[in-house]
């Protein structure tokens, strides 16, 4: 029994030893530079070219509109004046003389009574 003891502690030693342990590696500090004063300014540029650019083409002519509706029926007018009086008519020439009637006749008077 002393044997298969010391051959299971063997065996458990040999089966933890041999597991893949991952290795821890430790990244290196990152370096930090710390920037120096500033240089003096530089010389100031050259002034640009202005040019200018070529006129466009001129564009088409539009459409006509389309033509407007009939406007409304304006208001009715006021009543005009009254026309001036005319002249007189000149005076008719004088009709021929009438012809002479008969003589009267003597009789009896008729009465006429109306009835109820």
């Amino acid at each position: 029994m002393r044997h298969s003891i010391l051959f299971s502690a063997l065996i458990a030693a040999l089966g933890l030893s041999a597991c893949d342990r991952p290795t821890v590696i430790t990244p290196a500090p990152a370096v930090v530079t710390v920037p120096g004063p500033a240089g003096p300014q530089g010389a100031t540029g050259a002034t640009g070219e202005v040019t200018k650019g070529d006129t466009g083409a001129t564009g088409n002519t539009g459409y006509t509109g389309a033509t407007g509706s009939t406007g409304a029926t304006g208001d009715t007018g006021n009543t005009g004046r009254t026309g001036a009086t005319g002249y007189t008519g000149a005076t008719g020439s004088t009709g021929a003389e009438g012809a002479k009637g008969d003589d009267g006749k003597s009789g009896s008077t008729v009465v006429i009574v109306p009835t109820r």
